[in-house]
């Protein structure tokens, strides 16, 4: 029998076990994978601790990539022996092997191998749908991009950069600012050593951004908004550092501000919303937008990359070796 991660109650990195599990045939309309690696995402967290609960016992994760070696009855978007990732859809990426819908899954091109397949397909996506969707940044647009030197965001940067917008980005520290500034953040902001909005309306001469893109959440939300100028888009698409403060339309009004809080699933519900995001990111990549996978674990360590992850000690993309 294949072996997963298993989350038998809630909690912290320690409740995730390495166990086998026994795993069904493909029914119709599904296809098995073997999996080769699996992605590490902020939203793994939350499946483990709670705050999206699953069924328990579960197997958490969002994820991979692999080779489809049997399909159920009435598939034909994949064959056995394609290589294929996927993204969201039901959990379970922590696995050797899995059983997944065919339809979900995306065929992936030669040119993009499976490790950086692993490290892009949720964080790229999400960037894709974030620059080209929910805000649609232009040459010459100045934005902020909160946690520029994360997984999402080294990608965010190096993409708006191509766009031609002029990218302000916060980091923890010189490290990551070094780190951003590599990838296309032009003006990196220490947010550990000066107030990031405050920041944001000197490098702009009081005038604010268009557009703040916001995956923190409750640490850096009122800044967000401070930040903005007037008809901006605060578009919070994370709570890292847990969810934000509720707000009061009125509070919106004295800028005329818009405010968004998108995911990734609504994106990516649809083979056809899902293939238009995966073309734009492999393109992306095709011009030159690097994936930099900065950690790697094996998966049945994935309480360590959990705890490195959670502590703001990772910077790109993180993956496990399925082996």
């Amino acid at each position: 029998m294949p072996n997963a991660i298993v989350v038998h109650e809630f909690g912290g990195p320690e409740v995730m076990k390495w166990e086998e599990v026994a795993l069904p045939k493909p029914g119709p309309g599904e296809a098995h994978i073997a999996q080769t690696k699996v992605g590490l995402n902020f939203i793994d967290v939350y499946q483990r601790n709670g705050v999206y609960p699953l069924d328990l016992p579960a197997t958490i994760g969002m994820e991979g990539v692999g080779i489809v070696d049997a399909i159920g009855d009435g598939v034909d978007e994949v064959k056995p022996g394609d290589r294929v990732g996927y993204v969201m859809g039901p959990a379970g990426s922590y696995a050797e092997s899995r059983v997944y819908p065919a339809s979900r899954l995306i065929k992936l091109p030669d040119d993009i191998d499976d490790a950086t397949a692993a490290a892009m397909l949720l964080k790229g996506l999400t960037a894709a749908y974030l620059l080209t969707r929910t805000y649609q940044v232009k040459k010459g647009d100045t934005v902020l991009f909160h946690a520029a030197a994360g997984g999402v965001g080294l990608i965010a940067c190096q993409w708006l950069d191509k766009i031609g917008a002029n990218v302000i980005g916060t980091v923890s520290s010189e490290e990551k600012a070094e780190l951003a500034k590599a990838h296309g953040c032009h003006n990196p902001v220490i947010y550990t050593k000066e107030d990031f909005a405050d920041k944001v309306l000197e490098l702009t001469s009081g005038e604010g951004v268009p557009v703040v893109y916001d995956g923190v959440g409750k640490d850096t939300f009122d800044g967000s908004l401070k930040a903005l100028g007037d008809f901006g888009t605060l578009v919070s698409f994370g709570a890292a550092s847990g969810a934000p403060p509720a707000v009061p339309v009125k509070l919106l009004a004295g800028k005329a501000l818009y405010l968004t809080r998108p995911g990734l699933a609504p994106h990516t519900a649809t083979p056809e919303r899902t293939q238009d995001l995966a073309d734009r990111l492999f393109q992306a990549v095709r011009d030159g937008v690097k994936i930099e996978i900065n950690q790697i674990f094996a998966l049945r360590d994935a309480a360590a990359a959990h705890s490195a992850l959670e502590n703001r000690q990772t910077t790109g993309s993180t993956i496990f070796n399925v082996d």
